[in-house]
């Protein structure tokens, strides 16, 4: 059985690329539902699955973001994780998309959770906006044209991995992935073809793979004349390659299998060598730890 994978908004469940691909679980939101529902949902998610993933923007509310730690605590499971995404609305699906795709391989759920940070690092998100004057949420400055910043004009913005806005029209191109990639693009109010054809040849993508634009897209902009898109590694088994050749090591405190510098599930740090605590204490910090007998 897959480990569960959850988003908080249905646009979050991109179209899968291949067969093998599960869907991910979208989590009511609170307006719709009350607390022991919640509670119920996120226990019927782990009764069928074991362990649970939960990737929610780091725009999405607080309210929002506060039932989901009080249903983590109220049910004293280290077997939810509840990871924030800085990426773009649309780069956060894709991400979502490739843990889906490693939740049907033998990973562990610490590797996994803990995947979804290193993978983010190798999404190349962005938009092509009418204007990006009011954009606030990357920063990068409007680049200058015959010595004036001139406000109008279309820009390309690269959110991550290294943020970037450069004028459409201009001699300069986004950095793009040194990889194979697909790209998946939501066309807003704008036309895509700068997207599909310039920025595609540009980045030399395999595919194109044209999905709804998310609903908070126009937000996380600030404007509604965009196209937003997102690159990405869509082979699974390069996917697997990535996350397996990482080191590995054991939580300290929860004890589950992780990569990274910190665990998914428990948010605990890793803990070098020199400064592990001994058997004995090991022990007692797992007996101590949220929902341990």
């Amino acid at each position: 059985m897959p480990i569960a994978i959850a988003v908080t908004s249905a646009d979050l469940v991109l179209p899968p690329t291949d067969q093998h691909t599960p869907s991910a679980h979208v989590l009511t939101p609170p307006e719709r539902q009350d607390f022991p529902a919640a509670l119920a949902e996120i226990s019927e998610l782990l009764s069928g699955h074991g362990h649970l993933i939960v990737l929610y923007p780091t725009t999405t509310p607080l309210p929002y973001v506060q039932r989901l730690h009080a249903v983590r605590a109220m049910l004293e499971s280290d077997r939810v994780a509840l990871l924030p995404s800085a990426l773009p609305p649309l780069g956060t699906a894709v991400l979502v998309r490739q843990l889906r795709q490693l939740s049907a391989c033998d990973f562990t759920p610490g590797v996994l959770g803990a995947s979804a940070r290193l993978l983010a690092h190798y999404i190349y998100a962005g938009a092509l906006l009418g204007s990006g004057t009011r954009l606030d949420r990357v920063p990068v400055t409007l680049p200058a044209t015959n010595g004036t910043r001139q406000p109008g004009g279309q820009c390309a913005v690269l959110a991550g991995p290294t943020p970037q806005l450069v004028r459409a029209d201009g001699d300069v191109s986004l950095a793009g992935p040194q990889f194979a990639t697909t790209l998946t693009y939501a066309p807003g109010a704008l036309d895509s073809a700068w997207v599909t054809r310039r920025l595609a040849g540009q980045w030399q993508v395999q595919a194109l793979h044209p999905v709804h634009l998310p609903a908070e897209s126009a937000a996380w902009w600030a404007t509604a004349k965009l196209v937003e898109f997102a690159a990405a590694i869509p082979d699974v088994s390069l996917l697997y390659q990535m996350v397996s050749s990482m080191r590995q090591e054991a939580c300290h405190w929860c004890g589950l299998t992780l990569i990274g510098d910190r665990c998914a599930f428990c948010s605990a740090p890793v803990v070098s060598q020199e400064r592990a605590p001994r058997a004995i204490g090991t022990s007692r910090r797992r007996a101590l730890a949220p929902g341990a007998g």
